[in-house]
C-alpha cells in the first residue's frame, strides 16, 4: 500500500463498533475504497452538471439533455455510496477538501470547447470505471456481496455513459 493510501486510510473515521460478519480493518479498506468512489462520483457529477449548463454549439440540446440523465443518475448514485459507507459503520466524506483528498478527477477550469468539454467527461467516467474496479475486487475479497453489487452497478453506468458521449464526438 502506498505512503498516500495509508495517510488516506488514517483519515477514514469509524463511529461505531459494527459487526456485520467482516472484520473492522476490513470495513476500514472498504470505507476508504468507497470513499475514493463517492469522490470520483462527486467531481464528476459537478463536472457533468458543468457541462450541461455551459455546452454551446449545435450539440447542444442533446448533450444537454444526456447531461441532465447523467448527472441525476450520479446524484442517486453519490447518496447511496455515502449511505454504505455508513452503513459499514465509517463516516462518509462530505466537503470538497475532503473529497479532493480522495478524488482522482480533477476540475474542468476556464471555458472550453464543446467536443474537449464531452471528451473530458469521457475521460472522467472511464477513471471511475477502473477505480471502482479495484474498489469490487476489494468487497470481494472480504465477502461484502452488498458492496461489490453497489459497485458492479455502477461500473456498468460509467461505461454506458462514457459509449453515449465518445459517440457525440466520434469521427467514424
Amino acid at each position: 500500500m502506498s505512503s498516500v493510501a495509508k495517510a488516506k486510510l488514517t483519515s477514514v473515521h469509524s463511529d461505531s463498533n459494527l459487526n456485520n460478519g467482516i472484520n473492522k480493518g476490513d470495513r476500514k479498506s472498504l470505507a476508504l475504497r468507497l470513499s475514493e468512489a463517492l469522490s470520483d462520483s462527486y467531481m464528476l457529477y459537478l463536472k457533468t452538471q458543468n457541462v450541461h449548463w455551459n455546452i454551446v454549439g449545435p450539440m447542444f440540446y442533446s448533450v444537454h439533455e444526456l447531461t441532465e440523465k447523467q448527472y441525476l443518475d450520479m446524484a442517486e448514485a453519490i447518496d447511496d455510496i455515502a449511505e454504505r459507507i455508513r452503513a459499514i459503520g465509517f463516516t462518509a466524506p462530505g466537503s470538497f477538501q475532503e473529497f479532493s483528498q480522495y478524488t482522482i478527477i480533477k476540475e474542468s477550469s476556464g471555458k472550453a470547447e464543446s467536443e474537449s468539454m464531452i471528451a473530458s467527461l469521457v475521460e472522467g467516467n472511464e477513471m471511475c470505471a477502473r477505480r471502482l474496479r479495484e474498489a469490487v475486487a476489494e468487497a470481494e475479497k472480504v465477502d461484502d456481496v452488498k458492496t461489490a453489487d453497489l459497485l458492479t452497478d455502477r461500473i456498468g453506468q460509467h461505461e454506458q455513459n462514457a459509449w453515449m458521449l465518445r459517440s457525440l464526438i466520434s469521427k467514424s
